[in-house]
């Protein structure tokens, strides 16, 4: 007899356990252990159980297990996170599973060693394709609107596979942090007042018990001019802003108009041709038909601004237009004009640029592509996969709050449908128009920061940042992927993968070629890329555009969700009255701050970038380049620390340990 010691982990997340009975059976090339019963007494609630499987003979090298829960008198869920095997020749196996088992059916795992479809031994190959079949099953695709990126087909969060819904503890707290904030805005009658607000003090004083210390610093700076090009930097959406190298026809400003605005400059024309103008176009928006909110319409702009890099190397607005289409009704707004006409012109820019943040670069071009990525991968790749493993951890908790925004924030009755400017048909007019102009180069950092020629304006820590974490992704991918991929050839040939990305070019980019999002993998080269910009699509990019909502929200005038009276025709006529009645009335500004604190409220079970709790690899290559990683994010993160302990506006959102692994929120 020969004896193999296992040891099988139950995963640390509440209710993990299971009172039911628990088998298991080793797999190896000269044959199977028998059925053995697992659970010390009875249940199975122990985190870390190790027992003895005898055999008459040596079962060769172990390649799989097979485990099954059966009921005793109650059916429960079982959440099975690894298991262990020491083998009589002193080998240890390593069987990743991280798998709820519900069912009293028989699971497969396969032995942790990655293994692609071209070097995986025949007898295998029937596993791999028994496992994607079962997922094709669990994950299908599904069109929500037309024109838009498909999602999982699912018909609300509780009914997504258990693998893919939030913990127990990340499902409470979210509850929690929901209907405690709902508590608070009904306690101060925020929630039913369809009124405009009465002042500015009535404003703060609604909303002080919600504040960071960015939002306290925005409540004092909202009104300043290097604030506001600050925030198109470094803000809640820095990825809209371009170097302006010729004035858009339809913005016709003159140097007359913006000559004392300059900042000792002597014209706009030299201004334009140092380089030193800067252009943000919200030209997505035009003619979107705007929302009704209370019964009143409401009004959406998709302005143009003019920045100048000044000789202090501030960004300081200097001419504003409203509306694509220039005319008398058209003013251009300057720093010269009364104080209200220019405070006025920038609040209908801050509101344009909080309905373009939301949909495009937040809900797109992080939720929504993830979620294509996510599907696309659990369909696809089997947990042998190398691709699967170093992906995997990348899809946490996506699938459900996209789940979640669909029912609650994007529906008929959601929170966006009902109180955004951009409500109901505008958003998807918008959503449309972004995904028809979504290219595969701008969601590369290093190619969208060329693009928009931005590689040298000062003071951009996104860009800063975001160019150092994509070449560290890109190293340890490149890491990963050529350990298992030695040439282009073992690209090409493993179907799998190639049926990953073909998935992605239908569903996620409607099959346009024009995108540039590659319908097949020809080359390593542009595997590591497209596999970088994943990762970083769904960590740094989304904590980019994600984490900042409420700081640079949290003061209602700084991201107003809607507008109620239309845009200024004519200068000279604004007053901090209009101001007053243009903004939302109280109870839709209280639902968009509450939505936004919620989405930026960080649940305990957070798991940040490079941190890999769940172990999918086992081999030595991976675990060390997994180590050098998080090695490498560290010495990145105390350089984030160490330069915003001198900055007036610290840049947060790019530090590695304040970023989520994926789009968890």
């Amino acid at each position: 007899m020969v004896s193999y010691s296992v040891t099988v982990f139950t995963g640390d997340r509440l209710w993990s356990g299971t009172f039911n009975r628990v088998y298991i059976q080793l797999v190896g090339t000269k044959g199977k252990s028998a059925r053995q019963n697992v659970n010390p007494v009875w249940g199975f609630e122990m985190k870390e159980y190790t027992f003895t499987v005898e055999c008459p003979t040596s079962l060769g090298d172990l390649v799989a297990l097979e485990l099954d829960k059966q009921p005793l008198l109650v059916s429960d869920a079982w959440f099975c996170a690894k298991v262990i095997v020491v083998t009589p020749e002193k080998d240890t196996a390593h069987f990743p599973c991280y798998r709820w088992i519900s069912d009293d059916k028989v699971h497969y795992f396969r032995e942790g060693k990655a293994k692609g479809v071209f070097d995986d031994i025949d007898s295998n190959q029937s596993y791999r394709k028994e496992e994607l079949k079962d997922r094709a099953r669990d994950y299908k695709w599904d069109s929500y609107k037309e024109g838009l990126p498909y999602g999982m087909e699912s018909e609300g969060p509780m009914s997504l596979p258990l693998e893919v819904r939030f913990s127990f503890t990340k499902e409470a707290e979210f509850l929690l942090t929901a209907v405690t904030n709902r508590v608070k805005m009904m306690l101060k009658g925020l929630l039913n007042v369809e009124e405009p607000w009465k002042s500015v003090d009535d404003i703060r004083k609604a909303f002080s018990f919600h504040r960071t210390s960015m939002s306290d610093y925005v409540h004092q700076h909202w009104k300043e001019e290097e604030f506001f090009g600050y925030q198109f930097l470094n803000g809640a959406n820095p990825t809209i802003i371009r170097r302006c190298s010729q004035l858009p026809e339809n913005f016709p400003v003159t140097n007359d108009m913006v000559r004392d605005s300059l900042h000792g400059a002597c014209s706009l024309t030299q201004e334009i041709k140092k380089g030193n103008i800067y252009l943000v176009d919200y030209k997505q928006l035009d003619e979107v038909t705007a929302n009704v909110v209370n019964g009143k319409q409401q009004y959406l702009t998709a302005p143009l601004v003019l920045l100048q890099k000044t000789p202090r190397n501030k960004l300081i607005p200097i001419a504003i237009q409203l509306k694509q289409k220039p005319g008398e009704d058209n003013p251009i707004f300057v720093p010269t004009d009364s104080e209200y006409d220019w405070l006025m012109a920038k609040i209908f820019v801050r509101s344009a640029d909080f309905n373009e943040h939301q949909l495009n670069a937040h809900l797109l071009r992080t939720h929504l592509l993830c979620e294509v990525f996510a599907v696309a991968l659990l369909r696809n790749l089997p947990m042998v996969h190398p691709l699967y493993k170093l992906l995997v951890p990348h899809t946490r908790y996506s699938l459900q709050i996209n789940s979640m925004a669909r029912s609650l924030l994007i529906s008929e009755n959601g929170v966006f449908t009902q109180y955004a400017a951009s409500g109901g048909e505008g958003m998807f007019t918008i959503l449309r128009r972004a995904v028809s102009s979504l290219t595969y180069s701008s969601l590369c950092l290093p190619e969208d920061i060329a693009a928009r020629d931005l590689e040298s304006i000062p003071n951009f820590y996104y860009r800063d940042d975001g160019l150092r974490l994509w070449d560290i992704i890109h190293r340890f991918v490149q890491g990963v992927i050529g350990h298992y991929y030695k040439s282009d050839v073992d690209v090409q040939q493993d179907s799998e993968l190639q049926n990953w990305i073909k998935e992605i070019f239908i569903h996620g980019f409607m099959s346009r070629a024009s995108s540039g999002i590659p319908e097949s993998f020809e080359t390593l080269g542009e595997l590591v890329k497209f596999v970088t910009m994943v990762i970083f699509t769904g960590s740094a990019q989304h904590s980019a555009v994600n984490t900042g909502q409420f700081d640079y929200g949290g003061w209602p005038l700084n991201a107003p969700i809607s507008l109620q009276l239309p845009p200024p025709t004519t200068k000279g006529q604004s007053s901090e009255s209009t101001m007053l009645h243009t903004l939302p009335d109280v109870n839709t500004t209280a639902h968009g701050m509450a939505t936004m604190w919620i989405l930026s409220t960080e649940s305990s079970d957070f798991v940040p970038l490079g941190e890999y709790p769940d172990e999918h690899f086992s081999e030595d290559a991976p675990c060390r380049l997994i180590k050098e990683f998080q090695a490498e994010l560290k010495t990145f993160s105390e350089s984030v620390k160490t330069r915003n302990s001198g900055l007036d506006v610290p840049y947060t959102y790019l530090d590695p340990e304040q970023m989520e692994n994926s789009v968890s929120l």
